[in-house]
């Protein structure tokens, strides 16, 4: 009898261990995750990088834009004095037309 409780006494422990392996396969161990954590801390970094040079294109792109319509802009100011300059000189002795030029209100 002896004898028959210690094989069911073995089996038991048998499948209590091959239960406990199993599950510790299953789990992930403090190992495993840290090296999840290294892995998308890694990915996180690359892809923040991506980013930011994406931002930084963008950027360069945006300036180039505000230069060239700063520049169109200093042109186009340029162009509307001129214009108004031949205007006064046409409209001078007609103080009705200065007035709607803004230039003043005397002829």
């Amino acid at each position: 009898m002896n004898n028959h409780s210690s094989g069911g006494n073995e089996k038991m422990l048998n499948f209590i261990a091959e239960t406990i392996e199993l599950i510790r396969d299953q789990m992930a161990t403090k190992d495993d995750l840290a090296q999840l954590e290294a892995r998308m801390t890694s990915k996180l970094e690359v892809e923040t990088t991506a980013i930011r040079g994406d931002i930084e294109q963008v950027q360069l792109r945006l300036g180039t834009v505000e230069r060239a319509v700063s520049t169109r802009l200093g042109h186009v100011e340029t162009e509307v004095s001129r214009i108004r300059s031949v205007v006064y000189l046409l409209v001078k002795d007609q103080p009705d037309l200065l007035r709607l030029l803004g230039q003043g209100q005397n002829p």
